[in-house]
C-alpha cells in the first residue's frame, strides 16, 4: 500500500505528517514510526505526526518521537498542523485539547494551562517543583512543569557551556522522572528574552522545542525573572511565548512545508 506524506518543520524541528482524517491508512505502531523516522533508511524526522478523526475536537493529533515512543504534546508540530489544516481548529492530543490557527507568518497555538504539582510532572516523590533540591554535575536547583508533556528547566549563565549531549540523557532517564523528562538549559537575556537549548525526550538534541520554550518561559515568569510575554531564542530561531492572566500559554512562531512524497507501507511495517 502506497502512503502519501507531507514533510514539515518548525524552526528546524522536523516532522512526517500522515493524514488519516478522510483516507483510511494502516494503524501506526512504534516500530513503524521508528523505521520511518530513521534518517538513513527511512524518510527521517524528529517526530511523526498522525492526524485522525475525533469526536471530542475537530480532529486528533498523535505524536511519535524518533525512537518510536508515543508522547503527549509537541508545540512545533502543532504549528505545522495549523499550517497544514489551513484554518482555526481545536485539536485533541494525549496532553489535552489545544487550539491552533494559521497566521500570515506561521501559526499561533493556545497550549493550555501549565501544571506545577509534583504528581503532574510526574516526579518519583514529593518536592517543590519551582526550586527542586537536586542536581547533576554543573546543573542544579531546576524547576519542573508539565505543559502537555514534562519538562525540567535549569537556568545557567551560558547555555553553550553545558555539555547537554552528555547530561541530557542522564537527566532524561533519571529515576526521579518515572516517565522520563525533557531537559532544558536556559539563560535570561533580559526581561523580554530567553536563550534556550533542549534535550528532547526520545529524540535528543533538537534545533527547537515548542513545549520546551513554553515550559521555560512560564517557569522564568513564575520565578519573577521575566515579564509575561517573552521571545525564546533556540538554535533554530525565535518563538513568542505569552502566559495570560487567564492562565493560558500562547505560543506563536513559524512553520514550513518542506516537500511531499509517498512510501510503500510494507517496506517499513
Amino acid at each position: 500500500m502506497r502512503i502519501s506524506f507531507t514533510k514539515m518543520h518548525g524552526l528546524g524541528n522536523d516532522f512526517i505528517m500522515l493524514d488519516r482524517r478522510e483516507t483510511a491508512l494502516p494503524a501506526m505502531t512504534p516500530p513503524v514510526a521508528k523505521a520511518l523516522a530513521d534518517r538513513t533508511t527511512g524518510i527521517g524526522c524528529d517526530q511523526l505526526i498522525v492526524l485522525e478523526p475525533c469526536d471530542s475536537a475537530d480532529f486528533r493529533m498523535r505524536i511519535f518521537n524518533s525512537d518510536g515512543g508515543e508522547v503527549e504534546a509537541c508545540g512545533n508540530a502543532a504549528r505545522a498542523v495549523a499550517l497544514l489544516h489551513g484554518a482555526p481548529a481545536r485539536v485533541q492530543t494525549d496532553g489535552g485539547v489545544i487550539a491552533l490557527e494559521p497566521t500570515t507568518d506561521g501559526a499561533r497555538v493556545d497550549m493550555g494551562e501549565p501544571r506545577f504539582d509534583w504528581t503532574d510532572i510526574p516526579l518519583a516523590y514529593a518536592m517543590d517543583t519551582l526550586a527542586m533540591p537536586v542536581g547533576w554535575e554543573m546543573l542544579e536547583n531546576p524547576s519542573a512543569v508539565n505543559v502537555g508533556n514534562p519538562h525540567v528547566i535549569f537556568f545557567v549563565d551560558d547555555i553553550d557551556a553545558v555539555p547537554l549531549d552528555i547530561l541530557g540523557p542522564q537527566i532524561e532517564n533519571d529515576p526521579l522522572f518515572p516517565e522520563r523528562i525533557n531537559v532544558n538549559v536556559a539563560s535570561i537575556v533580559n526581561r523580554e528574552a530567553i536563550r534556550l537549548r533542549v534535550w528532547e525526550r526520545g529524540v535528543g538534541l533538537t534545533r527547537a522545542c515548542g513545549t520546551g520554550a513554553c515550559a521555560t518561559a512560564v517557569v522564568a515568569m513564575k520565578r519573577g525573572l521575566v515579564d509575561r510575554k517573552v521571545t525564546v531564542t533556540l538554535p533554530g530561531g525565535d518563538l513568542s511565548i505569552e502566559w495570560t492572566e487567564a492562565d493560558r500559554i500562547l505560543m506563536a512562531g513559524p512553520a514550513t512545508e518542506s516537500f511531499r512524497g509517498s512510501f510503500e507501507w510494507d517496506q517499513f511495517a
